[in-house]
């Protein structure tokens, strides 16, 4: 993956005001971040676990984990102050605690392991540097602990390109232009979607990374081919 010249945290700051009403008249939103939280199979509704939800943004992805882990210790992070700023104004449960940083500097932010799960949720293709966060991440987790990349990847399908292609020209930019005057961070959004890794693709890349038991499912609906769960476990 090769970097972008937008500054991805700083986009985010002008969006986030929008962000929360733009994803929400996305069908099936929250309800795929649920699906690939899900997914993880955190094991006991999450009693004495720590989970990192790494690139929170407002908090649906902090949402769904709560879900599936209502009793777990939850840290999100974001390089995003203005989706902070939106994630903190809801009301979140005292083992919810939300940090500043981006995610290649957790170390200076205080965020240390081991973590019982983490979920990444439309992260991984924003990193200028995936291969180090993603060996990062490994060493974040309990052996055997999972990671779930909840991730757009169309590259497998023609069909899911050609689809996500037209929703971006059709929908997702001109709302994005009319919510905030400023449709830069969405054109951002189909380019790199557009050369993120294949499905089978990014599978090997969690292979090289030292993952073991990797594998990956699509989202129903729309989105099927266009959306993922990977899933993929630290070694033992």
């Amino acid at each position: 993956m090769t970097s972008d010249p937008v500054d991805v945290p700083a986009a985010f700051d002008d969006g986030a005001p929008a962000y929360d009403t733009l994803v929400n008249a996305n069908p099936g939103y929250h309800e795929h971040l649920r699906i690939s939280a899900r997914r993880m199979r955190i094991p006991d509704e999450g009693r004495g676990l720590r989970l990192l939800d790494a690139g929170c943004g407002t908090g649906a992805s902090t949402a769904a984990l709560l879900t599936v882990a209502p009793h777990a210790e939850i840290v999100a992070v974001d390089g995003s102050a203005g989706m902070l700023d939106q994630a903190r104004a809801k009301s979140w449960p005292g083992t919810v605690r939300f940090v500043h940083s981006h995610i290649e500097n957790l170390d200076d932010a205080g965020v240390t392991g081991p973590f019982d799960g983490i979920f990444a949720a439309y992260l991984v293709r924003n990193l200028s540097d995936p291969d180090t966060r993603l060996r990062a991440f490994a060493g974040l987790l309990r052996p055997g602990a999972t990671l779930a990349v909840h991730e757009y990847s169309v590259r497998d399908s023609r069909l899911a390109s050609a689809i996500w292609n037209a929703v971006c020209a059709t929908i997702i930019i001109p709302s994005g232009r009319l919510r905030t005057g400023d449709a830069s961070l969405y054109r951002y959004l189909r380019r790199s979607v557009n050369r993120f890794d294949g499905a089978e693709q990014f599978r090997d890349r969690l292979r090289r990374n030292g993952f073991t038991a990797v594998r990956s499912e699509t989202m129903p609906g729309w989105q099927r081919n266009i959306v993922h769960t990977f899933l993929a476990e630290a070694p033992r």
